[in-house]
């Protein structure tokens, strides 16, 4: 028995290192890489000991449900939930000479969430944590794009460049400014976002507003890797995520109280009740 602390402490090096050796790298304030979770730990990795308990960041699994710490739910079908009157009755909103009306479509929606990458959208807690989840996506991105009325930002004389970001260099000539159903913005955004997704968002970030399914495909990228994670949190708690900066503590209310105003409305439709912390 003496030697017992020897040993646990030597058994705890040596499960730290097989953690290490699963995961690409330690995560300096979770730092991981597009599509990691980082752990409880400070690790980067795909699978439940990172993405699982005490998940800090990445498409971390959702607590599932208002208890919190309960397994994991099979969550919501997300092709039954957003019907073709769910998705049309946003864009009617928008009202008519808008570019977004026929560039928005549910099968571009369908598409972008079908890929493997996003299956964790809306999944991981019960059916009504699901559905949630979809009414808190597209409140967001009703919001963003006035009711799928804008492709892009209508100001674009920022480049959205920030050249601090080295690891993303920004392309002469090209702008990073909002684009798609969340505006995916600035150069750190869309670098990742292309890796990820498979075009050079670099180099060409057009193709953002350009292509429907990428288009949701960065939208459900920048959710799953920033907001997914913090739906257990309440619906205010994806206005901090998404745009917390300009909108939280007071700073614009009424743009945060137009998004907590179609995610209550959304939820109604979907016939479940919206829970707690609205706003941030």
């Amino acid at each position: 028995m003496a030697n017992a602390p020897r040993i646990l402490a030597v058994l705890a090096l040596g499960g730290l290192a097989l953690l290490c050796a699963a995961g690409p790298a330690a995560a300096q304030n979770c730092g991981c890489q597009p599509g990691y979770c980082c752990s409880q730990y400070g690790y980067c990795g795909t699978t439940k000991p990172y993405c699982g308990k005490g998940c800090r960041s990445g498409p971390c699994y959702s607590s599932g449900g208002s208890g919190g710490g309960g397994s994991s739910g099979s969550g919501a079908n997300v092709a039954s939930v957003v019907t073709d009157a769910f998705f049309n009755d946003i864009k009617s909103q928008a009202g008519s000479g808008c570019e977004g009306t026929n560039f928005y479509t549910r099968s571009a929606f369908l598409s972008a969430a079908g890929d493997s990458a996003y299956s964790g959208f809306a999944q991981g807690g019960s059916e009504d944590d699901g559905k949630r989840e979809i009414a808190a996506f597209f409140a967001n991105a009703a919001h963003e794009t006035g009711r799928f009325c804008y492709i892009s930002e209508t100001d674009q004389s920022s480049s959205y460049c920030d050249s601090t970001k080295t690891q993303w260099p920004c392309v002469a000539g090209k702008k990073y400014y909002g684009r798609g159903p969340l505006q995916i913005s600035w150069n750190y955004n869309y670098g990742p976002a292309g890796q990820s997704i498979g075009f050079d968002g670099l180099g060409n970030p057009d193709i953002v507003a350009q292509d429907a399914v990428i288009s949701f495909k960065t939208a459900l990228w920048f959710w799953m890797n920033n907001v997914h994670q913090v739906m257990p949190q309440g619906f205010g708690a994806t206005i901090r995520a998404i745009n917390g900066a300009q909108e939280c503590n007071g700073k614009n209310t009424a743009e945060m109280n137009d998004r907590v105003a179609l995610y209550q409305q959304y939820c109604q439709q979907l016939g479940v009740n919206p829970g707690s912390n609205l706003t941030c």
